[in-house]
């Protein structure tokens, strides 16, 4: 499966892709398993090449906040190897999932010896905090609307597949898992998602989105461009 833009694998050539993956060790998962629990000490390292999981934390309150959905070519876990920190997040397979695992210093050894690597570790840190930034502005300046307006604009830029029809985000992702990401609740993301739909802006379907219009999504996002 073609790695999705901004992960780890996406920013290396077929050759080193294999030959990082050939130091670990290929593992299968089915869905909602847990990979990560928030506050372990392990160090081990997960590089997917197929399937998306869900990485969450728990607010004071035990409500989930949804970080991030990782797909194929992305790594998780790599600050606890690098830094020897607890897992600062939960990670749980979506649907069925394979991963190639790496002990710490596995992971600390290829970073150190192949520059490359070592760069599209950097680049993948940098895509995640602009992403986190965003996240974070978002949250502090937009209304419910346009955060769900803004995110949607964010996935279909980062992930969006063009078709005929329109952007497809192809991710499974849930009104739930909107709602965990901008903070807010489901019924509140259920009328924003209906209201987009009314407006002949995006398509729903069942962990699907279609964005018909994205500048229309922009301007109703307020965001400028990203």
């Amino acid at each position: 499966m073609r790695p999705v833009a901004g992960s780890l694998l996406s920013f290396l050539d077929d050759a080193a892709r294999a030959r990082i993956l050939g130091i670990g060790v290929r593992r299968s998962f089915g869905a909602n398993e847990l990979l990560h629990r928030e506050g372990d000490p392990s160090t081990h390292v997960l590089i997917l090449t197929s399937g998306w999981v869900r990485v969450s934390t728990s607010s004071r309150d035990g409500r989930e906040i949804l970080l991030a959905l990782r797909g194929p070519g992305d790594v998780l876990g790599e600050l606890a190897a690098l830094h020897g920190w607890p897992r600062s997040a939960s990670v749980s397979t979506v649907e069925p999932a394979t991963v190639v695992q790496f002990t710490g210093p596995q992971f600390v050894s290829a970073v150190n010896l192949d520059r490359n690597f070592s760069m599209a570790v950097i680049r993948t840190t940098a895509v995640r905090l602009r992403d986190a930034e965003g996240a974070r502005v978002d949250s502090a300046t937009l209304d419910v609307g346009k955060r769900v307006a803004s995110w949607l604009l964010r996935l279909t830029i980062a992930h969006g597949e063009r078709a005929a029809d329109g952007i497809h985000i192809r991710m499974p992702l849930s009104q739930e898992d909107i709602a965990n990401r901008v903070g807010a609740s489901r019924r509140a993301v259920a009328r924003s998602l209906a209201l987009l739909r009314e407006r002949g802006i995006v398509r729903t379907a069942r962990r699907s989105i279609i964005v018909i219009d994205p500048g229309v999504l922009r301007a109703l996002a307020d965001c400028g461009p990203h």
